[in-house]
């Protein structure tokens, strides 16, 4: 892919920000970047699960229950608009060791200690 290979030599790394289309091709953008040699950084799990190096990002079930609180308020009587907007608590770090073998990187034993999730 040309946009692959245009970062190769001006690139270390690659940070991709999460949208519909991305996500819909994940495994594709993984794919290519292990093909140039591109470490991957994401802000969801779910992309590496499929091949990409790490994420750290919020933890999206404490949100979804989190959301149950909102709804109870509003149920109860309260006004959305007097409910004050939450940012994110929790967030996860996860590490994809098989990944990082594959680009000969060792991982420090004080960051994978670190890490919510280590996919081996």
């Amino acid at each position: 892919m040309p946009a692959f290979d245009s970062l190769k030599g001006d690139a270390d790394a690659l940070y991709v920000v999460t949208d519909a289309l991305v996500n819909t091709n994940r495994v594709r953008i993984n794919t290519l970047a292990l093909g140039a040699r591109l470490p991957t950084m994401f802000g969801e799990e779910g992309y590496v699960e499929s091949g990409g190096l790490m994420s750290y990002g919020p933890n999206f079930p404490d949100l979804y229950r989190r959301t149950g609180d909102y709804v109870d308020k509003i149920l109860r009587g309260a006004k959305p608009a007097d409910i004050p907007v939450e940012q994110p608590t929790k967030f996860d770090l996860v590490v994809n060791l098989t990944t990082a073998k594959t680009f000969g990187l060792k991982i420090p034993e004080a960051f994978l200690l670190r890490a919510d999730t280590i996919i081996e």
